[in-house]
């Protein structure tokens, strides 16, 4: 079905054609871009050709690839440097983040561990006391990792007493991960560190060794070529990598994209989650206190997202939205655990559940309207409490061993910082456990929360959130935020970075849109495949309500979103250029007809869909996606993309091309920049030192193109021209 033709030899990468550099000027332009070169790349889907002359980006080892990096990277820094108060906005986020920052405890052994950070360090280090005595102690700091403080701590797991732990490190922003071993007691590593390990948790059985998940290495670049089989091992302790026992996904009938593994708290089970995309998992449970038992299916399709909550016994407590869009816990016995043996523990509701479990109760989280509310129950399922919360936000937290009477929770707002608290589980009594001080008065500012309705008339959430006393006049910086997929919901949280743009007199508003979770599998669904327009439509309303109620104007509009939601960035600007100032797509996934050839894009079919699945898949993808859809002659708004040359998981390739596509077709002044961050990846682990030079340039370019000379707080009506 698919030809591909590739003919070489056209241009240097950065050869000069006054031609084409002349259609690129007008009066307002102040960039010369290099011009990068083309190759007589297509692909032929259904009969349809479609050209990719950029497809030599896609080689990230390339020379000619590094070349066309540094040199864009020269032209983006040299563009802000010029920009006057840079360096004001970055002195203000480092003055703003630095204030200690304390995670909750949790108990491993004989110690209690915690992760604090005292403001500036690029990565937070974790810290643990010894029973009552109060001495802190440097556990693990990744700061001494790497001296730029680019690899950072992934996961982190301890065996059943405490007395080994087990932590992975991601280098260069990688999602491939390495695994060290470490005797908890005296932080001595104790054997050799697993290698090329990806997606992957570690869950442990007693303390003999622990479960974990990786792909085989792949033939040629391990950061963007495709995995697609994973794999289940189980570790001893003691033993090489090399004598790990294959547990699941060495078949091809146990082929799965991604495999996941979990031990229940009592040992009793090994359950393991075997999905072929973001969507959707199988559910297999295993006695583990029987030498030579067998897997057991529980769901042997990948129709629901079920997994377990707890057990007691042989009682199984299952999450799953089964004919249960707003997702259900259930009870079932191990010995026939499947659906038609389930009986309903907590029913479904309007509002979409998320457990958890500590104190020997169950937690009901509920999202209404994307804010958190909170429900204890014990287990014979007789409601203890509706817990009582410090304010209209989301909360995080309520989990621990069942032994701990004391759980911990954090409470935030778009306007209020992160405050922990300890909850004591039989009276239900909250106290603050840890209270930043931030150089940020929450008092000056506000959250309202506002309902719009899309293109097709459904309701939307937003919360729109800005200084008291802002006038609506229109003329207000806007950053419009949004993801809008692979149910992942966007619930009310503080951000130093959004502080310091409402501080200058900025909006941020962020719509709750289809294709997230905020109301369950349907409003997901509802942004999935040939349904994924609806995405953009909300997004794209959401600005004009901002505008049409003078929240701001198209002049003062920018919108931003990251990964999936940087796709939803490159739709809307490919769609409705006029509508605003500014677009800032971060690692965006922007091809949309060759996302899934990339390391584990495959397995965002659920979301998206290929462009092998059908004639009419591909032609729905082919409207919609970014690169495919820049045309010459547009007036596309100012655009700063970024991404990380060590993105493996979204590749960088996709900004790459789409960058160029801009660069190539954009023929008025609005600048087409591309930040490239070296030895960074999707996000997860940048240091703090580089996110805040990420943000003083992306909060400095976007005012900058909006007009102003000086910080708008100080000026508010003064522009350029």
């Amino acid at each position: 079905m698919k030809k591909l033709i590739a003919t070489l030899t056209i241009l240097t990468i950065f050869s000069s054609c006054k031609n084409e550099q002349e259609l690129k000027k007008n009066k307002n332009q102040i960039v010369n871009y290099p011009i990068t070169k083309t190759i007589d790349t297509a692909d032929t889907y259904f009969d349809t050709e479609v050209k990719d002359p950029y497809r030599w980006l896609e080689d990230d080892r390339s020379p000619e690839t590094e070349a066309w990096v540094a040199e864009e990277n020269k032209i983006t820094f040299d563009y802000l440097e010029k920009i006057p108060y840079r360096n004001q906005i970055k002195d203000r986020l480092t003055t703003l983040w630095n204030y200690e920052k304390i995670g909750a405890p949790f108990k491993e052994g004989d110690y209690n561990y915690f992760y604090k950070n005292n403001g500036l360090q690029n990565q937070s280090v974790l810290y643990r006391t010894k029973g009552d005595d109060s001495t802190e102690e440097v556990f693990l700091d990744p700061n001494t990792f790497s001296t730029e403080g680019t690899t950072s701590l992934g996961g982190l797991s301890f065996s059943k007493d405490g007395s080994i732990a087990a932590y992975s490190i991601s280098e260069g922003g990688s999602d491939w991960r390495k695994i060290i071993i470490i005797n908890a007691e005296t932080k001595q590593v104790i054997e050799d560190t697993l290698v090329d390990v990806k997606f992957s948790g570690m869950s442990w059985k007693g303390n003999e060794g622990f479960y974990y998940s990786s792909y085989d290495k792949p033939k040629g670049s391990e950061l963007s070529a495709k995995t697609d089989q994973h794999k289940l091992y189980y570790h001893k302790i003691g033993t090489k990598q090399s004598t790990d026992k294959l547990i699941f996904g060495g078949t091809p009938l146990e082929k799965h994209r991604y495999i996941s593994a979990s031990v229940t708290e009592d040992d009793h089970y090994l359950l393991i989650y075997p999905r072929t995309s973001t969507s959707g998992n199988k559910l297999y449970i295993k006695d583990l206190t029987k030498s030579n038992s067998r897997f057991v299916a529980i769901l042997d399709h990948t129709g629901s997202d079920t997994h377990l909550v707890d057990n007691i016994g042989s009682t199984l407590f299952l999450s799953t939205n089964l004919n249960a869009p707003n997702i259900k816990i259930v009870t079932v016995d191990a010995s026939n655990p499947t659906p038609e043996h389930w009986v309903d523990f907590i029913p479904e509701t309007e509002n979409v559940l998320t457990p958890s479990t500590g104190g020997n109760f169950i937690f009901a989280h509920y999202m209404v309207d994307a804010v958190s509310q909170v429900k204890q129950y014990d287990y014979n399922g007789k409601l203890v409490r509706e817990i009582e919360l410090p304010g209209i936000g989301t909360v995080s937290g309520f989990s621990g061993k069942k032994e701990n009477e004391t759980l911990y929770y954090s409470f935030s707002n778009y306007t209020t910082p992160s405050t922990s608290y300890a909850f004591n589980t039989e009276s239900g009594a909250s106290t603050v456990y840890v209270k930043p001080k931030v150089d940020f008065d929450p008092n000056q500012y506000e959250s309202k929360q506002v309902f719009y309705k899309s293109k097709d008339g459904t309701k939307v959430p937003m919360i729109i959130s800005y200084k008291k006393g802002t006038a609506l006049n229109g003329k207000n910086p806007t950053i419009l935020y949004a993801y809008g997929g692979f149910n992942i919901s966007l619930t009310p949280s503080f951000s130093i970075a959004n502080a310091v743009w409402m501080e200058a007199g900025g909006i941020y508003a962020v719509p709750n849109i289809r294709g997230g979770g905020e109301y369950g599998k349907a409003w997901h669904d509802a942004g999935t495949k040939m349904q994924k327009q609806n995405v953009f439509d909300d997004f794209i309303v959401a600005g004009e309500y901002l505008i049409e109620n003078n929240y701001t104007s198209s002049k003062f509009l920018a919108i931003k979103g990251g990964s999936n939601g940087g796709l939803l960035v490159g739709a809307t600007m490919t769609q409705r250029p006029d509508l605003m100032q500014v677009a800032l797509p971060a690692v965006g996934v922007l091809d949309m007809l060759r996302y899934h050839t990339f390391t584990a894009g495959a397995g965002w079919a659920y979301d998206y869909g290929t462009a092998e699945d059908s004639k009419e898949m591909f032609e729905y993808l082919k409207a919609y996606s970014p690169i495919h859809n820049v045309k010459p002659g547009v007036k596309y708004p100012a655009t700063l993309i970024t991404t990380g040359d060590h993105d493996d998981r979204v590749v960088p390739a996709h900004s790459f091309k789409f960058a160029a596509e801009l660069q190539h077709n954009q023929k008025h002044g609005n600048p087409v920049l591309i930040r490239i961050e070296t030895d960074a990846g999707h996000g997860a682990g940048t240091p703090v030192s580089k996110t805040i030079e990420q943000y003083a340039d992306i909060f400095g370019f976007t005012l900058y193109n909006m007009g102003f000379n000086t910080l708008p707080e100080a000026h508010k009506e003064q522009t350029k021209g």
